[in-house]
């Protein structure tokens, strides 16, 4: 059951990325860069490591208006955390390449996801917990996100 869960989540993400990749549309981006995220005071205070997101490709959606294909590598150093977050009004697939990472989103319970399990955040969820739950290996999620054109991916708390 597991397994064909995966395996209809990374089929579900190849055919996306296939789609989109393929397509003769100007929009596609390949991102170059990382971005790393921005550490609050207090988690400067902590010094836990931040993690940092890669995006690998950007698309419009050809057949859906005002919507956008995103991929992302986000790479969780040894004991990284991630501030407590929102994706706006993106659908999100996670899919942990590597390591074991921990999640709480909203009320629901703490969740830990070990390398070929994943996950998906419904729009306007609150991403309150991500971490690598190692303090010597490294964690790398896959991240697809559907947002609307323009939106960011990731918007951390106001600071209190």
């Amino acid at each position: 059951m597991i397994g064909m869960r995966i395996a209809g989540g990374l089929l579900a993400v190849a055919t996306l990325t296939a789609a989109t990749a393929c397509s003769t549309s100007d929009q596609t981006t390949h991102a170059k860069g990382t971005t790393a995220a921005t550490a609050s005071p207090a988690a400067m205070a902590s010094s836990r490591p931040t993690e940092t997101l890669k995006p690998l490709l950007q698309q419009a959606l050809p057949n859906v208006k005002g919507k956008t294909f995103t991929s992302a590598i986000v790479d969780f150093p040894p004991n990284a955390s991630a501030l407590p977050h929102r994706h706006g009004k993106a659908f999100v697939y996670a899919y942990v390449l590597e390591g074991t990472v921990r999640s709480k989103l909203d009320d629901k319970p703490v969740t830990t996801y070990h390398q070929g399990e994943n996950w998906v955040e419904q729009p306007g969820a609150h991403h309150v917990l991500t971490e690598n739950v190692s303090s010597t290996k490294p964690a790398k999620l896959l991240v697809v996100f559907v947002s609307n054109t323009g939106d960011k991916l990731k918007v951390d708390d106001p600071k209190s």
